[in-house]
C-alpha cells in the first residue's frame, strides 16, 4: 500500500478547497466561464488578456516583434517591461497551450491555479512551522488562497495572485535560514517570485521577514549566544534574498525604468478608509474598492482571535503573533507605513494591496492556536467575544448588510461547533466536513458578489466569441506588416485590441504606457482613458499617413460597453495609400507642437491640409457661450449648436476632448450620423472624431452636440480635411520615403532613396532605448529621427530596454556569487567528510 503522507493529503486538499470555492461562486454569479456575464475580458483582461495574447503569439512564432520590442502596440513600444509586470510568472506559459481563440479561458484558469497553487504552499507551510492535522492545515491553507483580497481584486488582476504564493515561499525560505537548510535553492526561490511579479514580491517579502523575526523571538530560552544566532540567521536570510534579487534583476531593472519613463496617470495622496468600513471588510459577502479586503472565512478567524486566549499555546508565541496581526492591521491606515508596504507610492486604484499579507498573518496565527490543540472553551468565548466586538463596530458602516451578518453567523457557528468537538475517530471526519462547508460558503458568496459588483461598476466587455473572429480575420487579410500597419479599428473590445486580434494599431494600456507616446497622441487629436494610461485608437486620415496606417478595420462597437444606440454594422476595411514607415524629411529645424491638434498633425505631415475655421456656440435656445479666456467654452449638461464655414468639398472633424455626449452633423435632431464622445478630463479624453460630413457649396457646418456632463468645448473645435491636399502630400512622402524597410524583434533597417538628405523619420514613438547608427535617436516631434548618414544608402535602429544591459550585469555578478558559494560548500563538506573519516579511523 502507498505510504500515507500528510503534508502531500494537506496540499492536495487546500488546492481542491480554493477551486471549488471559486468556481462556485463565478457559477452563482454566472460569470465567465459558468455564464454570459463578461468577467474574462474586462476584469481579467482590459490589459491582461491581451498580453497573455501576445505572449500566446511569442510561445508561437506569431508575434510582431519580440521580448524587446512590440510592434503591435503604441505604433511600437517597449515590450519586457509589460513581459516583467504581466507575463514573467512561470503559470503564464500554460496559455501556450489553449487554442489563442480560447485566450480568455486559458486566463481563467491560470487565475484559478495560481489560487489553488498559493493554498497548497500555504499549507504546507503551516506544517513546516509547527506540526498538526493535516486537514485543519489544508482548510487553513485554503481559507488564505480565498481571502478578500484574492476574490475581490486579485482575481482580475492575476499578476497579483503571484504574491500570494510568494508570501508561503518566502516564509520557507526564512525557515530554512532558521535551520541552515537549502542554501541554494533559497535564491533561486526568491528570484522566481521576484521576476513572477516583484511588485507583491516586495510586500511579500517585508510580510516573511516579519515572520521570521517572530519565529526567532519565540524560540528557545533566552541565553548569551541566542543574539548571535539570530543575527547569524538573519543574515543568511538577507544573503538569499539579495542574490536572489540580483539573479532577477535582468527583468527587475528595466521594469523599475519602465515605471519611471510612464506617463503618470493617477496622482494620488493616500485616505484611510473609516474603521467601520474596515472592520466590515471582515465579513463575507461585502465589497468595497477603496477599502482593504480583509475577509477571512471564520474557520480563520475564530481560532485567530482565540489565540491570545489559548492557555495550551506558550505565553510568548501567543503574544508575539497576536501582536504582529494588530500591528500590521494597524500599518494599513497609517499613511508612512502604507507608503512602506508600497514602495513610497501611492498606488492607481486601490491602497490596500498589501491586504493579502495580513491574511496570511492571520491565517499563521490561526494555525499556532490550533496546533497546540483545540480551543477550550474559555478560549472560543474570548475569540467569539472579539468577533462580537467586531460586528458591533461594523455594524455603522453601509457595506454590512444582514446577508453578510447572516453569512459570518453561519460559518461562526459551524466553525465553532469543529473546534469544541474532540477530533477524534469518526469525528474528526465531522469536524473536517463542518470546517470545510463554513470556508466553502462564506468564501463561494464573498466571490460571488465581488464578481457582480465588479460588473456593475466597470466596463463590460465581451468574452472572445464570434466578433472578435470576425474582426481578426478582417486584419488578417488587411494585413502588410511592415509594407503598412493594419489597424484594428477604434471600436474597440478591449485597450489592448492590436495585441488581441491582431495589426499594429495606436492603442495601448500598461502601467508603462510611454509619456512620450501619451503626449505625441494627444498633441494630434487622440484620446485616452485611464488618465492617460490607456491611449485609443485614432481613425483619422491624416494620422493614418503619419504613422504609414494603410489599412483601418471598422465594425460595430462591442455589444457588452455601455453606450447609448446600438450598433449593427458590417466589419468592414477602409484603405488608403500611406507612405512607408521610414520617411526623410528636408533639412533644416523640426518645427514644434502648439495648441491646435488640426495644425500639430499638419507639423508632422510636413503639409498644410486643414482648414481651421472660426466657430460660434449656442445653446439651443439660441443664446452665445462666451470664450472663457482659456480658448474654451464652458459647457454644461443640455443641447448646443456649434456653427461655421468649412470650403466645399471639404470633411468635418470635431476635437471636443472635454464633452461627454455625442456630436451630429445636422440642424434637424435625428437626422446625420451621430458620433460618441466620451470626454472626462482628466481621466476621460475624448479623440478628434470625423463627422462624416461633405460640406455643400455653401459651406454652411452646423454641429449639434448633447453634453450629459459639465465639460469644456475649445474655440477651434472644427477642423475642415482637404483630401486633394493630403493625398499630394502623401505622394511626396511616398516618392522621398524609404525604398525598403525591414523590421526586426529589437529594431528596423530602411534603403534610402539615391541622394537622400535631411532627416530620417520612423513613424513610431520616440521611448527611451533607441539609437540609430550607433548613437542615441533623436525626436521629431516626438517619432524616432535621425539625420541621413553621409555617403550611406541606409539606416539601422536598434531598441534596448532601459536597463537591460544594468540588469544582465547584476544578474550575471549574482549568478557568480551562488556559484562561488556553491564551490564553497561543496569544498566544505567534503572537508568535513574527510575529518570524519579520520576520526572514524579504521573499523
Amino acid at each position: 500500500m502507498p505510504t500515507f503522507r500528510p503534508r502531500t493529503a494537506a496540499v492536495t486538499l487546500a488546492a481542491l478547497i480554493t477551486t471549488a470555492a471559486v468556481c462556485a461562486g463565478d457559477a452563482v454569479a454566472r460569470s465567465f466561464p459558468f455564464g454570459p456575464r463578461t468577467r474574462s475580458v474586462n476584469d481579467l483582461g482590459n490589459q491582461f488578456v491581451p498580453f497573455h495574447a501576445r505572449l500566446w503569439d511569442l510561445l508561437h512564432g506569431h508575434a510582431d516583434g519580440g521580448l524587446l520590442l512590440n510592434w503591435s502596440s503604441g505604433y511600437g513600444t517597449s515590450f519586457l517591461p509589460d513581459f516583467g509586470t504581466y507575463l514573467s510568472s512561470p503559470f503564464a506559459l500554460l496559455v501556450g497551450v489553449f487554442p489563442r481563440d480560447r485566450i480568455d479561458l486559458a486566463v481563467y484558469v491560470v487565475t484559478v491555479v495560481k489560487m489553488a497553487s498559493a493554498a497548497a504552499a500555504m499549507a504546507f507551510l503551516l506544517l513546516t512551522l509547527r506540526g498538526g492535522r493535516w486537514w485543519l492545515a489544508g482548510v487553513l491553507g485554503g481559507s488564505y488562497a480565498l481571502c478578500g483580497w484574492s476574490v475581490a481584486e486579485a482575481s482580475y488582476n492575476p499578476m497579483w495572485l503571484d504574491g500570494l504564493i510568494a508570501l508561503p515561499l518566502l516564509c520557507l525560505v526564512g525557515e530554512w535560514a532558521r535551520t541552515g537548510r537549502h542554501r541554494l535553492v533559497a535564491p533561486l526561490l526568491v528570484a522566481v517570485v521576484w521576476v513572477a511579479n516583484f511588485y507583491t514580491a516586495y510586500m511579500a517579502t517585508l510580510g516573511a521577514a516579519l515572520v521570521l523575526v517572530v519565529r526567532l523571538l519565540t524560540e528557545g530560552e533566552k541565553g548569551p549566544g541566542r543574539a548571535k544566532a539570530a543575527i547569524r540567521v538573519l543574515a543568511r536570510a538577507a544573503g538569499s534574498v539579495l542574490v536572489g534579487i540580483g539573479l532577477a534583476a535582468p527583468v527587475l531593472i528595466p521594469v523599475y525604468l519602465g515605471t519611471k519613463h510612464a506617463y503618470p496617470g493617477w496622482d494620488q495622496t493616500f485616505q484611510p478608509a473609516a474603521w467601520p468600513d474596515v472592520l466590515a471588510r471582515l465579513f463575507p459577502g461585502t465589497y468595497g474598492f477603496f477599502t482593504p479586503a480583509l475577509f477571512l472565512s471564520a474557520v480563520a478567524l475564530l481560532p485567530a482571535c482565540a489565540l491570545a486566549f489559548q492557555r495550551g499555546v506558550p505565553r510568548r508565541e501567543r503574544w508575539a503573533w497576536a501582536g504582529l496581526v494588530a500591528g500590521v492591521g494597524l500599518s494599513l491606515q497609517w499613511g508612512p507605513t502604507h507608503l512602506l508596504w508600497h514602495a513610497f507610492a501611492t498606488p492607481n486604484g486601490s491602497p490596500y494591496r498589501q491586504t493579502f499579507v495580513l491574511a496570511g498573518l492571520v491565517v499563521i496565527a490561526a494555525w499556532i492556536s490550533v496546533s497546540y490543540g483545540p480551543p477550550g472553551p474559555r478560549a472560543l468565548l474570548g475569540g467569539g467575544a472579539v468577533l462580537a466586538l467586531i460586528a458591533a463596530g461594523a455594524a455603522f458602516s453601509d457595506l454590512a448588510t444582514h446577508r453578510s451578518y447572516l453569512l459570518f453567523a453561519a460559518g461562526l457557528v459551524a466553525t465553532a461547533a469543529a473546534l469544541a468537538l474532540p477530533a477524534r475517530g469518526r469525528r474528526a471526519g465531522l469536524v473536517a466536513v463542518l470546517l470545510t462547508g463554513a470556508l466553502l460558503g462564506q468564501a463561494a458568496a464573498t466571490a460571488a458578489l465581488a464578481d457582480r459588483q465588479r460588473l456593475a461598476r466597470l466596463d463590460h466587455y465581451a468574452p472572445w466569441g464570434e466578433r472578435q473572429r470576425v474582426q481578426a480575420d478582417a486584419v488578417a487579410r488587411a494585413d502588410g506588416w511592415p509594407r503598412y500597419r493594419t489597424d484594428p479599428g477604434g471600436e474597440r473590445t478591449t485597450a489592448n485590441d492590436p495585441l488581441l486580434v491582431g495589426g499594429q494599431g495606436g492603442a495601448y494600456y500598461s502601467s508603462h504606457t510611454p509619456a512620450v507616446l501619451t503626449r505625441t497622441l494627444a498633441a494630434l487629436g487622440a484620446g485616452w482613458t485611464s488618465n492617460g494610461r490607456a491611449m485609443q485608437s485614432m481613425d483619422n486620415p491624416v494620422t493614418d499617413a503619419i504613422f504609414s496606417v494603410g489599412a483601418r478595420v471598422h465594425g460595430p462597437r462591442d455589444p457588452d460597453q455601455r453606450w447609448d444606440t446600438p450598433d449593427d454594422r458590417p466589419v468592414t476595411v477602409a484603405r488608403q495609400q500611406v507612405p512607408p514607415l521610414v520617411t526623410v524629411r528636408q533639412p533644416g529645424a523640426a518645427p514644434s507642437f502648439g495648441p491646435s491638434p488640426f495644425r500639430n498633425q499638419e507639423s508632422l505631415l510636413g503639409s498644410r491640409v486643414y482648414t481651421v475655421p472660426r466657430t460660434a456656440l449656442r445653446t439651443v435656445s439660441g443664446a452665445p457661450v462666451e470664450e472663457q479666456g482659456d480658448r474654451t467654452h464652458r459647457v454644461g449638461r443640455g443641447t448646443y449648436r456649434l456653427t461655421a464655414l468649412c470650403p466645399a468639398g471639404s470633411e468635418v472633424y470635431l476635437w471636443a476632448p472635454g464633452v461627454f455626449g455625442s456630436a451630429r452633423v445636422s440642424d434637424q435632431p435625428g437626422a446625420g450620423r451621430q458620433t460618441e464622445l466620451r470626454g472626462l478630463l482628466p481621466a476621460r479624453r475624448a479623440a478628434m472624431e470625423p463627422l462624416g460630413q461633405i460640406v455643400g457649396p455653401d459651406g454652411q457646418v452646423v454641429v449639434t452636440l448633447r453634453s450629459l456632463r459639465a465639460g469644456t468645448l475649445p474655440d477651434e473645435a472644427l477642423g475642415c480635411l482637404d483630401r486633394d491636399r493630403l493625398a499630394a502630400a502623401t505622394t511626396g512622402l511616398r516618392r522621398t520615403g524609404a525604398t525598403s524597410v525591414h523590421v526586426t524583434d529589437d529594431g528596423i533597417r530602411a534603403e534610402l532613396p539615391p541622394g537622400s538628405s535631411g532627416t530620417v523619420v520612423l513613424a513610431a514613438p520616440r521611448i527611451a532605448g533607441w539609437s540609430c547608427e550607433g548613437r542615441p535617436a533623436d525626436s521629431y516631434l516626438g517619432l524616432v529621427a535621425v539625420p541621413v548618414p553621409a555617403h550611406a544608402s541606409s539606416v539601422d535602429c536598434t531598441f534596448r530596454p532601459p536597463g537591460l544591459r544594468a540588469g544582465s550585469t547584476v544578474g550575471a555578478g549574482a549568478l557568480l556569487v551562488l556559484a562561488g558559494a556553491a564551490v564553497w560548500g561543496a569544498r566544505v563538506r567534503r572537508r568535513a567528510g574527510r575529518q570524519d573519516l579520520v576520526l572514524a579511523g579504521p573499523d
